[in-house]
């Protein structure tokens, strides 16, 4: 079984121009976890709701510095403030991809080897679908279990 065989292949995208208040309402809205970034029909990009929370996170030397001091509900608050960037600012550039017409497995081997819980499925630099852990565990489930149900 290959990617191309399970992958999603109408993906929401969006360009490194866009708001980051609009990624944030595609994520809460329809549980994206994250999104391509495509310009000009080209991959350059994912931006993760990991990526948008990150500018929230305390630094290592506030953490250090004592928990205690730290203004965690200060921190929350820019949230607002995050919301104003642009996906350019936060995402991660030039992802890691894999090719449709690599075997499941492969790609679902690189996915766990980078923690990662999808990724872009690319043709040299051009997007041409997204594979989830999801659709791997659904791909395998079908190929040997679902013939075999009553």
């Amino acid at each position: 079984m290959f990617v191309k065989d399970i992958m999603t292949r109408e993906v929401k995208t969006v360009r490194p121009d866009t708001k980051l208040i609009e990624v944030a309402s595609l994520m809460c809205l329809y549980r994206y976890s994250g999104l391509p970034v495509v310009e000009d029909g080209k991959l350059v990009g994912v931006v993760s709701e990991k990526d948008v929370l990150n500018r929230l996170f305390p630094s290592l030397g506030e953490m250090t510095d004592g928990v205690a001091s730290l203004d965690l509900d200060r921190l929350m608050g820019q949230y607002k403030e995050v919301l104003g960037l642009k996906v350019r600012d936060v995402m991660t550039m030039n992802p890691l991809t894999v090719s449709p017409d690599i075997h499941v497995l492969r790609a679902a081997t690189t996915m766990n080897r980078h923690k990662f819980r999808r990724i872009p499925v690319a043709e040299g630099d051009t997007l041409v679908g997204m594979l989830s852990m999801g659709d791997v565990h659904k791909g395998i489930f079908h190929a040997n279990i679902a013939d075999r149900l009553p």
